[in-house]
């Protein structure tokens, strides 16, 4: 069986519990060969949100360095099977949103949607302005998935772990990547 290649890009952000779910569990998924890359800002908001060490929750997952322009995902004639940034900052909204390729991180972006593979951000920011709104608008228009960082009530959580597995667990429907992080509406 052919392993399908899966990149996610961790970005500034508030959120980070969502990009943790998402590393686990693509890591233990058979099949599944995760590959990270975790911008600078990222990195200072997981120490102020998440109290476990990085290498805990990336084991499993090849981790490419954000300034990298030669790893990999940086070229559309290295295959994958689909990107997910999460979170999705602002800022990488409008980067993507206007073909802007800086470092790895804009530059996988840009070339995921430029191969017609499948794109998914998770934006988390409250309230939204207009330009985030037309960035928005942009990216989805340009073949990009917009799945706000907005969980659901109706599987009954009952802890935060809960609800970033929720919207985890929605990313990975994107890309039909079997999970069982939430339970279904009427199972």
């Amino acid at each position: 069986m052919k392993s399908r290649r899966v990149v996610l890009a961790v970005t500034g952000a508030s959120g980070m519990p969502y990009a943790v779910s998402l590393a686990r569990s693509l890591a233990e998924t058979p099949g599944i060969e995760p590959h990270l890359i975790i911008s600078r800002a990222a990195e200072k908001v997981l120490d102020l949100e998440c109290s476990e060490d990085i290498g805990e929750w990336t084991k499993g997952c090849t981790v490419h360095a954000p300034e990298d322009i030669t790893a990999p995902p940086a070229s559309g004639s290295w295959k994958h099977d689909g990107m997910i940034v999460c979170p999705c900052s602002m800022k990488t909204l409008a980067t993507v949103a206007n073909g802007y390729g800086e470092g790895l991180l804009h530059r996988a972006a840009d070339v995921t949607l430029k191969e017609g593979r499948k794109l998914v951000l998770v934006p988390r920011e409250t309230p939204l302005g207009v330009i985030h709104l037309e960035n928005m608008l942009r990216a989805a228009r340009a073949g990009a998935v917009i799945l706000p960082a907005c969980p659901g009530f109706y599987h009954g959580p009952d802890s935060m772990d809960a609800l970033a597995d929720f919207i985890a667990g929605k990313v990975l429907d994107q890309l039909d990547i079997p999970h069982n992080l939430y339970k279904r509406w009427g199972t």
